[in-house]
């Protein structure tokens, strides 16, 4: 599985991507799970005000199934004008 970082969460995970094994994603079935092992390696990201998550591109809620050929990405606050 592929999780990618923008804005903030980029530099707060000091990459743009991060691989994460088909072994660990048999042990994330859900987004919150997905949520809780980025937060447990990446304690920073909480600092966050929000941080949505979207899976193959679509906003995803924490009960939303997950699997190793999802790619996932990380959208933190948004703010422009």
């Amino acid at each position: 599985m592929t999780v990618l970082f923008f804005g903030m969460a980029e530099e707060i995970v000091g990459s743009p991507s991060l691989s994460v094994s088909s072994e660990k994603v048999r042990s994330l079935k859900t987004v919150g799970h997905l949520r809780s092992f980025l937060l447990g390696k990446f304690p920073k990201l909480e600092n966050l005000s929000s941080l949505a998550i979207a899976v193959n591109s679509a906003y995803a809620h924490d009960d939303s199934k997950i699997n190793d050929s999802d790619e996932i990405a990380l959208i933190p606050p948004v703010s422009g004008g």
